[in-house]
């Protein structure tokens, strides 16, 4: 199950997308029935997370929190995404691009770190092949 929480009202973010392209993407991976969050934040709450998680005092685009395991309920959660919004807005407006584009863009990013991939084991290949299918 995907569970999709908007916590930002600056920018308006189609949730609904964000559902559809997580679930082509657990399919893909063969992680059909994982349970896997994706949540939508603003400036302030990344920062928090960056500085409780990551030990760093300040906001970032995306965070993930792989989890890759089974709970006493039975069901497989593999993680969470969390993506600031306004950091993404920025971003995509450097880069030329529209948010959704990026937000899309850090959703697949994020995903791939809850399978496991790093910034030293092949995520940017695997980027790269999931960008000619999801973002063309």
């Amino acid at each position: 199950m995907i569970t999709i929480l908007n916590r930002q009202t600056k920018h308006r973010v189609p949730t609904k997308a964000f559902e559809r392209l997580l679930l082509e993407l657990a399919a893909r991976y063969r992680r059909r029935d994982a349970e896997i969050s994706l949540s939508f934040v603003g400036e302030r709450a990344i920062q928090t997370l960056n500085r409780r998680f990551m030990k760093k005092n300040k906001p970032t685009d995306v965070l993930s929190f792989p989890l890759g395991d089974k709970a006493p309920d039975g069901k497989f959660y593999l993680g969470d995404i969390v993506i600031a919004v306004p950091v993404a807005f920025r971003q995509a407006r450097a880069k030329g691009h529209s948010l959704d584009r990026e937000l899309r863009l850090l959703t697949i990013h994020g995903f791939l770190h809850l399978l496991g991939y790093d910034h030293f084991a092949g995520i940017e290949e695997e980027e790269r092949k999931l960008h000619r299918i999801y973002l063309a």
